[in-house]
């Protein structure tokens, strides 16, 4: 761009800042684009927000997510320092360009989340042993409560400025059980939803639905792949309680009954799905 265009445009720019004036050409130096004209049909590209865990320390992390494999959108400390009274969350890749954090994934049929969704990594080692206890299940690491703050101050503003729907909050294990289990069963759903921030049913309808029935009781795996479906998963609807089967129900079970994940078809989660249904799919 030449000075005396520079200059130009920078004094009209002053003048419309002087003036509250709004500009419909933008000089952008070889040529002008002219927006009076604005197109109905178009929407955000960010249509998607996806938990993650980092599974190893905050320096870890920020190496690993600034080097050659991998990148996300947001990092958030276990341990977030405070400037001027508020949380410092790491923010590696600017919003409007793609993250490498979904890789092969799916979600109410959508494919390759890396293009339409942010991501969010939070610093959590995740599986952190084995417990002795009933079925040797993994011991996780906690969300610290500052952490907890600081991701729903970032959640809620994501969503509220992409108008991000609450079934399209999900976690990585959703939109790729078959690969990744985080952010896991520790995961603080229940306070984002709590926050504005996902999807959660009704305890309610969820009891309205378990009306004589054991929530422990085995339910009918098509019916409840079928709910899943619907819900977002990518998912087989043939009736087979086999391990890709498993694996999606345990992804669902670690989200909203993070009590109980080892991937059974029972009448509680049957309950749960419909209760998902019944709240954010009824039409």
């Amino acid at each position: 761009m030449g000075m005396r265009k520079a200059l130009g445009l920078a004094a009209s720019i002053a003048v419309c800042i002087l003036t509250a004036c709004t500009t419909t050409q933008i000089d952008r130096g070889t040529y002008i684009a002219d927006t009076r004209h604005h197109a109905k049909n178009a929407d955000s590209r960010i249509r998607f927000l996806v938990m993650h865990y980092t599974e190893i320390d905050e320096a870890g992390s920020l190496a690993v997510l600034t080097g050659d494999q991998v990148s996300v959108h947001y990092v958030v400390p276990d341990a977030p320092r405070i400037e001027n009274g508020e949380p410092v969350i790491y923010q590696l890749v600017p919003e409007n360009k793609r993250a490498w954090h979904a890789g092969t994934s799916s979600w109410q049929g959508a494919t390759e989340l890396n293009a339409s969704s942010i991501g969010i990594e939070n610093v959590n080692l995740g599986p952190i042993g084995e417990q002795s206890g009933e079925g040797g299940e993994n011991k996780w690491q906690p969300y610290p409560p500052a952490q907890i703050d600081a991701l729903i101050k970032l959640s809620r503003d994501i969503v509220a400025r992409y108008d991000i729907p609450p079934t399209r909050v999900v976690g990585h294990s959703d939109i790729a059980p078959q690969r990744k289990i985080d952010p896991g069963p520790l995961f603080p759903w229940h306070a984002l939803y709590d926050a504005g921030v996902g999807a959660w049913p009704d305890d309610a309808t969820v009891a309205a639905h378990l009306v004589g029935r054991d929530p422990k009781a085995s339910s009918d795996v098509r019916a409840l792949q079928e709910k899943l479906r619907r819900y977002g998963y990518d998912i087989a609807t043939d009736g087979v309680l086999d391990d890709k089967t498993r694996r999606v129900f345990s992804a669902f079970q670690m989200h909203f009954r993070p009590s109980d994940y080892a991937g059974n078809a029972d009448a509680e989660s049957d309950a749960i799905a419909q209760a998902l249904l019944d709240k954010y799919f009824a039409n």
